[in-house]
C-alpha cells in the first residue's frame, strides 16, 4: 500500500498518462520554474528574518545610548 491507498503502480499510470499528455520538456520547463519560485520565497523569508534582526539590533543599540 503507497500513499493514502495509492498503490506504486497507480502512481507510474498517472505520471506516463501526465507525460504523454504534457510532454517532458513542458514538465521540466515547469519543474524547474517550481524550483525557482520556491528558491525565491525562501530567499525573501531569509532577506525578511535577517532585515527584522538588524532592526532589533538597532533598537537595542539606540536604547542602551539612552540610558
Amino acid at each position: 500500500m503507497g500513499l493514502g491507498g495509492i498503490s506504486i503502480w497507480q502512481l507510474l499510470i498517472v505520471l506516463v498518462i501526465v507525460a504523454l499528455i504534457f510532454g517532458t520538456k513542458r514538465l521540466g520547463s515547469i519543474g524547474g520554474d517550481l524550483g525557482g519560485a520556491i528558491r525565491g520565497f525562501k530567499n525573501a523569508m531569509t532577506d525578511d528574518v535577517s532585515e527584522v534582526n538588524e532592526a532589533n539590533e538597532e533598537n537595542e543599540a539606540n536604547e542602551t545610548k539612552n540610558e
